[in-house]
């Protein structure tokens, strides 16, 4: 849907087109049929073997699903009387395999927040420079949107996560335990030796080089940010622009489609204060649209950099999850129109490209005010929520004593 709402607000297609669209976008109950975030979460929970296996890709009409929801509620009876819990199963070689995973689906980068908020309350930390070594030698081999061409039903019939695994299989940890009292490896073992099919790749031919997921480090970003590379348009992944800032969401509204908006094509759009604090609840605001009257003259991609979400629907050049946010203090807030910066997904850098001691008075004269609210479930929430490295969680739900950090290294 964003490439044809893009193509809408260029003119051209009309109403009645994205009418046509929109009446096709959900053919039926279940969830979206692209690598967004819930088939990306579906995915991962097969990977930490959370999940009966073969449950992550059957659409939600078919007898397949009918077939998982009943082995589902027998295997809980079992697990019950076994005495079979989580803490068995979501261990630190469970969250590496979910890892290399998410990198070879060309996952959604909201799937980096949910397993960093899964594993804090076991008591894991990630690691996401780990995490992107990692990606550097797991190769995208799901050819499916956004990343791809193909539907989640197609990855249904091609085998679903047994066909992934199989083809992972030399980088995963077959010793870990599923829900089904048996080990990764067994469970693959298990699914048989595959067939023909298209959509998930051999390691020898991948849609995408490495994983789908690179993170950014920077004075910009200190905590890390996220770009979606495989969904990037490559002519922007070592960019230098102009940046055009935008102070919030509201700020964004009301301008980004102004004629009078001073933006060019080579320019590098910045919105601030949508992330955990900031709006508050981190948004899926990050997926930035092209302003109108750049659409309208051929511009189809830009990069877009925010402390906010995006969809896992979404395509572009967009970095997310700018870590710290610029409400609690981060670099991002002291960022103006006109300044430089500049993008380089093969070294992993996000650079401001301004002197410190500019930053340094700029700070000074523009004192960070932290949101906050004097009672309720918001002050609760601003309180006590943790940034996007860290899960965008309550910080009072994060397992107390020790932490390990993950993925650990094969």
């Amino acid at each position: 849907m964003p490439r044809y709402w893009a193509r809408f607000q260029a003119q051209e297609i009309d109403d009645q087109e994205i009418a046509d669209v929109n009446n096709q976008l959900v053919a039926s109950v279940g969830t979206c049929s692209v690598m967004g975030t819930a088939s990306t979460m579906a995915c991962i929970a097969e990977a930490l073997g959370m999940t009966m296996p073969g449950g992550a890709s059957p659409p939600a009409v078919t007898a397949d699903r009918m077939r998982i929801a009943e082995m589902t509620g027998a295997q809980a009876v079992k697990m019950a009387h076994q005495r079979l819990g989580i803490g068995q199963i979501l261990t630190a070689k469970a969250f590496a395999n979910a890892m290399r995973v998410l990198l070879a689906i060309g996952g959604s980068t909201n799937g980096i927040v949910h397993l960093t908020a899964i594993g804090g309350r076991m008591g894991f930390e990630i690691d996401l420079d780990a995490l992107d070594r990692m990606g550097r030698a797991t190769p995208v081999l799901l050819d499916l949107k956004p990343s791809g061409k193909h539907y989640m039903e197609d990855f249904h019939h091609a085998g679903g996560m047994a066909t992934l695994l199989r083809e992972l299989k030399p980088l995963l940890h077959l010793d870990a335990l599923t829900v089904t009292g048996r080990t990764l490896g067994q469970e693959i073992d298990a699914a048989g030796p595959g067939f023909a099919q298209d959509v998930v790749r051999p390691m020898s031919n991948p849609i995408y080089a490495q994983g789908g997921i690179a993170v950014l480090r920077g004075n910009l970003t200190p905590g890390g940010a996220i770009i979606k590379q495989s969904a990037a348009d490559p002519a922007l992944m070592e960019h230098e622009g102009r940046a055009v800032v935008f102070e919030n969401a509201a700020d964004l509204a009301e301008r980004i489609n102004d004629p009078a908006l001073d933006v060019h094509a080579h320019d590098i759009l910045v919105l601030k204060n949508i992330g955990p604090k900031g709006a508050p609840g981190m948004p899926e605001a990050g997926y930035l649209p092209i302003p109108m009257k750049l659409a309208r003259s051929g511009v189809k991609n830009m990069v877009r950099i925010s402390d906010g979400r995006m969809s896992g629907t979404a395509y572009g050049t967009v970095v997310v999850h700018v870590t710290p946010e610029s409400a609690v203090g981060g670099p991002l807030a002291l960022v103006r129109s006109g300044d430089r910066i500049r993008l380089s997904v093969a070294n992993r850098e996000l650079t401001l490209r301004v002197y410190n001691e500019e930053l340094a008075q700029r700070s000074a004269r523009q004192p960070m005010v932290a949101p906050v609210a004097e009672r309720g479930y918001r002050k609760l929430f601003l309180q006590s929520v943790t940034q996007a490295d860290k899960g965008v969680d309550f910080d009072f739900l994060i397992a107390t004593g020790p932490t390990q950090r993950i993925p650990d290294q094969q």
